[in-house]
């Protein structure tokens, strides 16, 4: 099998071993997995919390703005992803040159041209995804605005009927839906970079997966900025300051 497909049996067991880690580490940051609140997950609660805190204000102008800054960051990567994808097609253009390179690192590097193509299609179809969900998450935010709008203003008691509690459930969930895309979309980027590694070795690009996901599982379970969302301030007359070691 490996031979038809010009990859060698280590080369296949490398990429299995690399989607593997892709799966896992998006059914662990989606609390499908282990017991621990991720980053993304601490972060579903707050943009409910938002959704909530936005159906009481009468003027929702800051609501706007911060859905204008999604949705711009959103597009931001969704047009960076397509610039590397032409990338990519231009390095199916110079793959002699390329191989040239490869075959000069002290490694076993590519050296059928084949099999480099089958790579680069294989990065193509990362980056490829990875639009694709920038794409979606885009128009979710979109949505979403559309559904911030369609909450009713606060009158007293009237903010908290069920009609307006539906309008928030329903603009919460859709912030939800579009940050889940992003973050799938962002993942995909994230782990185009450790893909990166195959174009060299198999057990190169085992390792630089490992490293990705260390650095991935560190963020998502044990960083600065998962403690900032889910914990609590140190108390009365202690500093906020934060450590230059923290990420």
């Amino acid at each position: 099998m490996g031979d038809s497909f010009h990859l060698s049996t280590a080369d296949l067991a490398a990429l299995a071993f690399f989607l593997l880690a892709w799966v896992l580490h998006t059914l662990a940051s989606d609390g499908r997995l282990v017991s621990r609140v991720s980053l993304t997950m601490a972060m579903n609660v707050q943009r409910e919390a938002w959704m909530r805190t936005m159906a009481e204000r009468e003027i929702r102008i800051v609501d706007t703005a911060i859905m204008s800054g999604l949705q711009q960051g959103t597009a931001f990567f969704a047009s960076s992803s397509l610039i590397a994808l032409g990338g990519c097609f231009a390095l199916l253009g110079a793959s002699d040159q390329v191989l040239a390179v490869l075959n000069d690192l002290p490694l076993n590097a590519t050296s059928s041209r084949s099999a480099f193509q089958i790579k680069v299609f294989g990065l193509v179809l990362i980056l490829a995804f990875a639009f694709f969900k920038f794409g979606w998450a885009y128009r979710l935010f979109n949505y979403c605005t559309i559904l911030i709008g369609a909450v009713p203003i606060p009158h007293g008691e009237a903010s908290r009927n069920p009609v307006s509690e539906t309008a928030v459930w329903r603009a919460a969930r859709m912030n939800m839906l579009a940050g889940k895309h992003f973050n799938s979309g962002l993942r995909a980027v994230f782990f185009s970079i450790g893909y990166l590694g195959w174009f060299v070795d198999p057990i190169v690009f085992v390792l630089s997966t490992l490293l990705l996901l260390a650095v991935l599982v560190r963020r998502q379970f044990f960083s600065a900025a998962r403690q900032a969302v889910i914990g609590q301030p140190p108390g009365p007359g202690k500093s906020w300051s934060i450590r230059p070691d923290s990420q």
